[in-house]
């Protein structure tokens, strides 16, 4: 059987993952990831040409089944990786005395350990025939600053960032593979934090050119995966309205 190219994007069910998952449907087909079958089908549903966008139902906290679970699906479904974005990820906030282990495990699975799992399959050539060409992880400028309440979430997307750039030496030049750092963009994992008004004030203030688009994280991604950045792999993109470089000054 002929092996279909596609694009593996996870958290593709909502917010950031969603949104780019749509953007990459317009460049060929793509393998939806996400834990809820009626939501991916949503974002399916808005994708360019629904009918070549296939589904890869599982919960990536759940680290130790994701090999089967992938292999299962890109075997019955006839697909090869090109592209991989992780997507997927989950906020835990709250002060360390506060928080228990299995949440702690939970943020670790699901931002890093899992695409670490996921990366590791589709470099092996028994699994993707060596197609895999581009990985962007999306990651956070929490990554490179501390902020209270936040230290499991910062640590997850600070081993996602490092983990990238030793794969980027790993997997040259064959595979090009590089991170995207967003600011404070508004999603359903965000939402809450945008109905506090004194957060949304200390926003105004810190963000140069105003709070993000999901799109603004999407086109970013693209760029990444294009062949505009084919002398670019190993970097840390950050995309946040000129927090970072506000903040420095």
């Amino acid at each position: 059987m002929t092996q279909e190219l596609c694009t593996l994007v996870t958290g593709a069910s909502s917010g950031l993952g969603r949104e780019t998952a749509i953007r990459l449907s317009r460049l060929g087909p793509v393998l939806l990831h996400g834990r809820d079958q009626p939501r991916l089908e949503e974002t399916r549903a808005l994708c360019t040409h629904p009918e070549r966008h296939r589904l890869w139902l599982h919960d990536l906290v759940d680290v130790d089944t994701i090999e089967a679970s992938l292999l299962q699906t890109l075997a019955g479904q006839g697909l090869q990786v090109a592209r991989f974005v992780h997507c997927a990820g989950v906020l835990q906030v709250g002060p360390l005395r506060l928080l228990d282990r299995a949440a702690i495990g939970r943020t670790m699975n699901v931002n890093f350990l899992s695409a670490v799992e996921i990366t590791r399959l589709l470099v092996r050539k028994k699994v993707n025939e060596k197609a895999l060409t581009g990985v962007v992880f999306v990651s956070s400028t929490a990554s490179q600053f501390g902020a209270k309440g936040f230290g499991i979430y910062c640590a997850s997307k600070s081993a996602l960032d490092g983990y990238m750039r030793a794969l980027a030496v790993e997997l040259a030049p064959a595979v090009r593979v590089n991170a995207v750092l967003p600011g404070a963009v508004r999603t359903a994992m965000t939402e809450h934090m945008f109905n506090d008004p004194d957060v949304v004030e200390r926003m105004r203030r810190d963000y140069p050119l105003g709070v993000g688009e999901q799109a603004d994280i999407a086109s970013a991604v693209e760029f990444l995966l294009s062949d505009q950045a084919r002398w670019i792999t190993g970097q840390q993109l950050v995309v946040d309205g000129g927090r970072t470089v506000n903040i420095s000054g």
